[in-house]
């Protein structure tokens, strides 16, 4: 059976995404800062989680060896400050660690593994913000952390190994913590292209930038 770990599962898009994924019969592992809203999490899913802040990247190897191979990789967890993007460098550099650094170094540990079964499956969550052709939209460092996750989904296409596909998603605007109650999409909507990438088959697109499983642009 196939292994999921979806970072920031506990709540929102992520919980959506393990559930979804536990439909299709995967084997799920949530990765959430808080292990204990993750516990929490995982026993209402019916499913396992690990402690895993991606704040804290010396700690991956132990958490990833908790989790067991995994097989489908969902980097889904995200920060979003309001104030200009100058005020605070510790925003952008929080921005920056958790948006691109921590889906490089899970990619880059967990990428070699896939390649040796043949078979992967990652997806960034992005967002419409982090795309040039809809204008760098969004406050703070997200539309430049997002971009720069965008760009690192289609440089990492060209290395990854045969079998496994990467692409990046962008949810839309989703009822979320982050999204607010006006949003027009559900969790459940918002992680509808995210469990269709994961669980394509052999052939499928990689490299690509996706909403509501339509490819968009860059």
């Amino acid at each position: 059976m196939r292994r999921a770990l979806v970072t920031g599962g506990n709540r929102g898009i992520g919980k959506a995404i393990a559930a979804g994924l536990l439909a299709e019969g995967l084997e799920v592992v949530i990765g959430a800062r808080d292990g204990a809203a993750g516990a929490e999490a995982a026993a209402e899913l019916g499913c396992a989680s690990v402690a895993l802040d991606l704040e804290a990247p010396e700690a991956f190897p132990a958490a990833l060896a908790e989790a067991g191979e995994i097989d489908v990789l969902i980097n889904n967890a995200g920060v979003l400050f309001e104030g200009p993007m100058l005020a605070d460098p510790a925003e952008f550099q929080t921005s920056m660690q958790v948006m691109v650094h921590a889906p490089y170094e899970l990619i880059r540990l967990i990428a070699p593994g896939m390649g040796a079964r043949g078979y992967g499956r990652i997806a960034n969550l992005s967002s419409g913000w982090g795309s040039f052709a809809e204008g760098l939209g969004g406050p703070n460092a997200y539309g430049v952390a997002k971009a720069a996750l965008n760009a690192l989904t289609l440089a990492l296409s060209r290395e990854m190994p045969r079998g496994v596909a990467i692409n990046a998603v962008c949810p839309g605007w989703v009822r979320t913590r982050m999204g607010g109650p006006s949003a027009n999409l559900s969790p459940e909507e918002g992680a509808d292209t995210a469990i269709w990438l994961a669980t394509q088959g052999a052939g499928g697109p990689t490299g690509k930038f996706f909403r509501r499983r339509a490819e968009i642009a860059w």
